[in-house]
């Protein structure tokens, strides 16, 4: 019975081993391969090689056992054309043949500003402060060294300058447009972003005029035109829209445009979510929502095609790039906008990702720059061309350091 059960298991062998002789013929050519006589076994290699048929112009017979496929350098070798590995073989070739890289030319770094006269740290968001207006100058010099070029300002307003309509958002003299106008004065070169939304000087901490516990939609674009029309004459280079309000964008270019502001650009917050990921954010400006949530103008996190909707809606009204918010857990929403518009696409790396990834450095959980630049060229290969990060200053440091950039 053993030794059928063994005549048995040669003769599939021998069947098997001329299927793939077979398919091995049609696939390498026969200057490629090596005939039997080439491939004998030497002594010390009898008995600790497996057999296996993986050129043309052997003919199996039955009871008899194939060669090993070697080489001319008796090399083992197995005859596959098709070698990815030759590719990754070293950093040169790497280097040469890699898709996406992150530069600090791709990046925006977000500030934040208060009118204090001294810094003040964010304990949700380790590493970031809320910088006074002459700090915010020596920190933008620092990241300036490291060759990352734009920045968005972000203000905590005092409370007593807060209310329901907002108006201190679009006071000339208030705190945003003294720090374009400071920016721009030092550092001309610079790209300066500045976000449109109410939520900073709003008494309820939300992005738009409140009535009757329901954001308004229409009267609070009138108000987000003023305010963007402000930091355009302080000097701002993007106008940023975050609010997510209908129709703010075509309201915003138009009034833009009206006042001669036809240069200025406008990144609209396309896909904007109502994100769990946004609270160190919130708890660096104190602008948590007063009440309820932001989900009747914030997107679905469960929807996807409805980022289509939106970002259709912006380039018709004069949107100049996209923007996906957050970044890392809607990967997906950045690739399905990179393959239906040829505007560029910003991620947003939101305070929530942040202070994941500094939490679990600080615990060692987690080498901080492998998985930081990890995470900004994911959101590259995932199709955006503008990153927005906390990290822009360290990342743009590490590259340099690297001799990446």
């Amino acid at each position: 019975s053993n030794q059928q059960s063994s005549s048995s298991w040669r003769e599939h062998m021998t069947r098997m081993q001329t299927i793939v002789l077979t398919l091995v013929t049609l696939c390498v050519p026969s200057s490629a391969l090596i005939t039997p006589k080439a491939l004998a076994p030497v002594s010390h290699r009898q008995g600790s090689v497996p057999s296996l048929v993986m050129q043309s112009v052997y003919d199996p017979t039955e009871g008899s056992e194939p060669p090993m496929t070697y080489n001319n350098q008796e090399k083992l070798w197995l005859p596959q054309r098709s070698r990815p590995r030759r590719n990754r073989k070293s950093a040169a070739i790497r280097a040469m043949v890699r898709e996406n890289f992150v530069a600090p030319c791709h990046f925006i770094y977000p500030l934040f500003i208060h009118e204090e006269s001294y810094e003040t740290e964010i304990p949700s968001m380790p590493g970031c402060l809320r910088h006074s207006l002459d700090h915010m100058l020596v920190e933008i010099a620092e990241a300036w060294e490291y060759g990352v070029r734009a920045f968005v300002i972000f203000p905590k307003v005092p409370d007593d300058l807060k209310s329901n309509e907002a108006d201190e958002c679009y006071n000339p003299n208030g705190i945003v447009p003294r720090a374009v106008a400071m920016i721009k004065d030092k550092f001309p070169e610079a790209i300066v972003t500045t976000d449109v939304a109410l939520d900073p000087y709003s008494d309820q901490g939300h992005d738009g005029i409140v009535k009757d516990g329901k954001i308004l939609n229409d009267e609070t674009i009138g108000q987000l035109c003023k305010q963007a029309v402000c930091q355009a004459r302080a000097g701002s280079d993007i106008i940023a829209p975050s609010d997510m309000m209908d129709g703010r964008v075509m309201a915003i270019r138009d009034a833009l445009d009206s006042e001669g502001f036809t240069d200025v650009s406008i990144l609209a917050y396309t896909a904007k979510y109502a994100s769990a990921f946004y609270g160190p954010f919130r708890d660096a400006l104190d602008s948590h929502p007063g009440f309820g949530d932001k989900k009747t103008y914030q997107q679905d996190p469960a929807n996807g095609r409805e980022a289509l909707i939106e970002a259709d809606l912006d380039v018709a009204e004069g949107a100049d790039m996209l923007m996906v918010k957050p970044g890392m857990p809607y990967l997906d929403v950045i690739r399905r906008l990179r393959d239906t518009t040829e505007l560029p696409i910003a991620a947003y790396h939101v305070s929530g990702e942040y202070a994941m990834l500094k939490a679990a450095a600080e615990r060692g959980w987690l080498d901080e720059k492998a998985a930081c630049l990890e995470s900004l060229l994911c959101f590259r290969r995932a199709g955006s061309d503008i990153i927005l990060t906390y990290y822009a200053k360290q990342a743009a440091k590490w590259l340099s350091e690297d001799g990446v950039w």
